[in-house]
Parts: structure tokens; sequence; C-alpha cells
């Protein structure tokens, strides 16, 4: 073995960050701008995983948890399963009953408010990030300052001044619209939305995937080191960590798990044992109309789908399936919401096969952002759940403060790993 292999297999660094998806690009870089040595590992080049297949929004309201009190009147019309907003897996629900009695527990008023004020904070810090290290990586075209807008086919006029009276609370605007007002929003949608409420301080991307590249092309442009193979151990080393890969290992004194839906595996043999579920969720890209083109992402509240331009063309993305990670695709939630996407905007044949990805909660909707409990230098950085995208660059600039032992920007206790493990 000649003297480059030898340094490929044995490598060393300050830290190691496993996981190229949104959170963990967003850590390795933000580790990397405090001048320690990073290395970011996974199986796929960056952002071909969870963060690949989402809407692209940086959305400023999506503060509230999806285990809220109005889930409970929802309750009833998802037990028929064959709503497009949920489809449950009911084996994985009898042997996932402790996740799902936690998930409705969090669902009561008194817990709304501080998770409300948590992800605030953390959404905040990270759109600011965002609309930073785009314009750094070289990608500012793929920003769109549009906001995003929610609609109702119904004249939901309260749910919309409910949900505008809510964000307001917490200093979010948003723009109530009738019929006219949003087909001026966006005229090349056919008018079968009453209401709509514009979420006027969001923006969106148009394609997360390349964006989660460029963003680890700025972390070894900083000199990160990126290396792709096949984790296959976390072990304590000494003082330290040592990560056992598919073709070598890596040695550092930090180690950062930020595996997503793959987390809990790489922990489960250091004794801790997550209380991860999986929101599974299905797109698909169309060939859009030049002529009838999307301006910005649509929520269809009734239609339990969400539309939006992207590089590739108009993505429609489906509502969640709790089952198994791994589990086989069904796709009868897409195909459920694609036929109303094409009655609210016209759009050609698929560009690709539909993609699937499994998006990590935990029954609280926070992710874990912090130390592990019971080992030194091990950091967890995952549970995201929908929003991981928009959250990513401030849960990786958290873990970079708390390494170098300062406090993050934002408070960051409800996300403290030790409220489960």
């Amino acid at each position: 073995m000649d003297r480059e292999t030898m340094e490929h297999v044995q490598q060393t660094a300050d830290v190691i960050v496993l996981g190229a998806g949104i959170v963990g690009v967003s850590s390795a870089y933000a580790i990397r701008e405090r001048g320690l040595a990073v290395v970011l590992v996974d199986r796929k080049a960056p952002g071909e995983e969870t963060s690949y297949g989402n809407a692209g929004i940086l959305s400023s309201g999506s503060i509230l948890p999806l285990n809220k009190p109005s889930l409970f009147r929802a309750l009833p019309s998802y037990l028929g399963n064959t709503s497009a907003a949920l489809r449950w897996d009911p084996s994985w629900t009898l042997r996932n009953i402790e996740w799902v009695l936690r998930f409705l527990a969090n669902a009561v008023e008194s817990r709304v408010k501080p998770r409300a004020i948590a992800l605030h904070g953390l959404i905040g810090a990270s759109l600011a990030l965002h609309r930073d290290w785009i314009v750094r990586a070289g990608e500012p075209q793929r920003i769109r300052e549009t906001g995003w807008l929610k609609a109702w086919r119904s004249d939901a006029v309260g749910a919309a001044k409910a949900e505008q009276a809510f964000l307001a609370d917490y200093g979010i605007k948003s723009e109530l619209l009738d019929r006219q007002a949003i087909s001026a929003l966006e005229p090349n949608m056919l008018p079968v939305y009453k209401v709509g409420l514009l979420h006027s301080q969001t923006a969106s991307v148009d394609s997360p995937g390349n964006v989660t590249k460029a963003y680890a092309r700025m972390f070894e442009g900083a000199g990160g080191v990126l290396r792709q193979s096949e984790i296959r151990a976390l072990l304590a080393d000494g003082g330290g960590w040592r990560v056992v890969l598919g073709d070598g290992e890596i040695r550092a004194r930090h180690v950062v798990v930020a595996l997503g839906p793959w987390s809990p595996d790489l922990l489960r043999p250091l004794g801790y044992e997550v209380p991860m579920a999986f929101e599974r969720g299905y797109h698909q890209e169309f060939t859009p109309n030049p002529n009838r083109r999307l301006l910005r992402p649509i929520h269809d509240a009734e239609g339990s789908f969400l539309m939006t331009p992207m590089e590739n063309g108009v993505r429609v993305t489906s509502g969640v399936e709790l089952t198994d990670r791994d589990a086989p695709s069904n796709f009868a939630q897409l195909e459920q919401v694609v036929p109303l996407a094409r009655g609210v905007v016209e759009f050609g044949d698929a560009v690709a096969q539909p993609w699937r990805g499994a998006r990590p909660s935990l029954p609280d909707s926070l992710p874990m952002i912090g130390p592990a409990p019971r080992h030194s230098g091990l950091w967890l950085a995952f549970g995201n759940q929908h929003i991981g995208f928009t959250t990513g660059p401030a849960t990786g600039a958290a873990i970079a403060a708390m390494i170098a032992g300062e406090a993050p920007s934002f408070d960051a206790s409800a996300f403290a790993p030790s409220r489960y493990l």
C-alpha cells in the first residue's frame, strides 16, 4: 500500500461530521469557519438523500408543530387511511405505539407556545444564514424572495385569519387575499381558490439539492475535506472518536451525527435509543408550460399537497406517510394529488420517476441539537422533520458554537438531546 492510500485510509481531523444533507453540510461549514479541521462523510454525494426531496421553502412561518390541538379534530378523517394528508401503516403504528402516544401528548395547547418560540428562534437564525450563504456560495440566482401562498378552495376566511393572527404574535407578516388578489398574484393559476394567505417574509429556492451541493463546495473551498464512503461504526477512542468507514477510518476529538433518519442506527451501539419516527414523503416533477408558470410555492390546504417551480419543472409534493423508513414505496398519496395540482396550473408530462424520502421526526416535533448526554465530544444534529431544509444552517451554526464552548445565537435549550436520551 502506497503512502497516499495509507493517508486516505487512516485520516485525522479536529471534527468529523457524519451526514452530507443540509444539516451536516451546514455543520461542517460552520465548524470549518471557526478554523477547525473538518472531514464531512456520507455514503452519497451532498444533498442526495432527504435534503433533495422537499419543496425548497425557506419558511419563516413554520413555527407551529404538526402535533397541535387541531390534530385531534382531524384524527377521524385519518382513520380510513385514505387521506392525502396522512397515510399510516397499521403494523408500524402497533410496533411504535409509544411514539404515537408521546406525539399526541404534545398536541395540547400548553405545549404549543414553548415549541413555537423555540422554532421561531431557530428558523429566524437559519433564514439569515441561508440568505448570506447562498450569495457566498455563488448561487444567488437560486433564491426567490416571492413568499409562498397557502390557499383554500372553500370560504375559509376564519382559518386564514386565525393563522395570520398566530403568526403576527411572533412578528411574522402575512397578507390575507381573496380570489381576485390571488389571481393578481399568480395570474397563470386557474381561479380555484377563494382564500389565500401569503407568507410574505418567506423565500424559496429552485433546487434544494443543488443549494446543498453549493454549500458543500463552499465548505471544500474553505479547506474542508469531503469524503464519500459507507459509515460502518462510531467508536469511542480514548479521549476522542474513531469512525470506521468502508475504505478506512478517521479519528477526531469531536464527531457530529447528522445522518437524519439513519442517526438512530449509528447511535444504538453506544446505548442511545432515539425515539424517532419517519415522515415519509414523495414528490414528482413535471414539464412546465412556459406560458403558464408558477411564481412561488403554492400550498393547497384542503388538497394536502404543495407545488413549487423548480429548476427541472413543477414539483408536486404529497403529504405524510407514517411507516418504516425503508418500507416499499406507496405512491397512493402522490397519485391522489397530482390530478388536483393539474387543476390549478397547466403542466406536462413527468420529467423523472417519483422520489421518496424519510424525514426524521421526534415526538415533540423539535430536532436534537447539542451534546450527547453521556459521551464527551459527541454532538447530535438531527430530527428536523419536514423543515430540515429551512432549519439546516442554524442547526449547524449552533453545533459549531457549542463545540467552541460558546452559546448559539438563539436559545437552543428546547432542542437538548438530554430530553430524550
